[in-house]
């Protein structure tokens, strides 16, 4: 369970999260494709992995990304694609569903849920149409898996208070058959190679919001890591200096109720 939580955070018990089944036992670790991507398992490892709304990239958009970088070696074909692509995200394209305090509280739940049990989380941030997660997966858990039992659960979760409160975002996210997904089918994850790019991944990931112009400062934004750690470091200098009592200036926005999925087994 995550330490140190802002205000107002619910404890992973309230969260009444049925998550998909646990690891597949055949499943073995290492390389291998995703449904559009490659993807990289193993324990021990910190990996950065982003997934977003399935309406949030444009397939045009996309289209003129990738005529864009055709022509340039591969090495810098990746990177320009993975740099562009987060340009197309933070523009805020689609329902951008996850604006609502409702539905940011529930995928914030989501990932504290099995914090310290299925993996460890250092750095988060939950931003209006896509998430990005900093982790290392305990022995025994595969990342697809996780990123599925998050996408699954959520989804559920979500449509069932739009549901229940008549909201609409756009065009509507839904999951099932028939339906427009909630998610993006694959995920990007990139494994972190040593402190310098740990520490360039954390301040990329908190600083996002401000990046998108959502924020003036990371710990300004409630719907990530950037305040707990400002609010942790606060604490501990408490002892060393006088801090301002609003050095962390994010607080939690009240969620009454976000309702539950009629799918859902737990209480809401």
């Amino acid at each position: 369970m995550t330490q140190g939580l802002p205000p107002g955070t619910s404890e992973s018990g309230t969260v009444e999260l049925q998550l998909d089944a646990d690891t597949d036992q055949n499943a073995k670790p290492g390389w291998f494709s995703g449904a559009y991507l490659p993807h990289f398992d193993a324990d021990n490892l910190i990996q950065h992995v982003t997934f977003h709304l399935a309406d949030s990239l444009p397939k045009s958009a996309l289209h003129q990304l990738e005529l864009s970088i055709e022509e340039m070696p591969e090495d810098e074909r990746k990177q320009r694609r993975r740099e562009k692509f987060q340009i197309l995200l933070d523009a805020g394209h689609g329902s951008c569903v996850l604006g609502e305090p409702c539905a940011a509280k529930i995928v914030q739940d989501a990932l504290f849920h099995f914090d310290g049990e299925r993996y460890r989380l250092l750095a988060w941030v939950i931003m209006p149409n896509h998430i990005h997660v900093l982790l290392v997966l305990q022995p025994g858990f595969l990342l697809a898996r996780v990123v599925q039992s998050w996408k699954s659960f959520t989804a559920r979760r979500i449509n069932g208070w739009l549901e229940e409160t008549g909201r609409r975002a756009g065009a509507r996210p839904s999951q099932g058959k028939g339906g427009t997904p909630l998610w993006q089918r694959d995920y990007w994850d990139r494994f972190i190679r040593d402190e310098r790019h740990y520490l360039a991944a954390v301040r990329y990931i908190e600083e996002n919001p401000v990046a998108a112009g959502l924020a003036n400062r990371a710990d300004d934004w409630p719907w990530g890591s950037a305040p707990v750690r400002c609010e942790n470091e606060r604490t501990k200098g408490e002892a060393k200096k006088k801090v301002p009592k609003d050095a962390c200036r994010a607080t939690l926005p009240l969620v009454r109720d976000c309702g539950r999925s009629k799918d859902h087994g737990g209480k809401g």
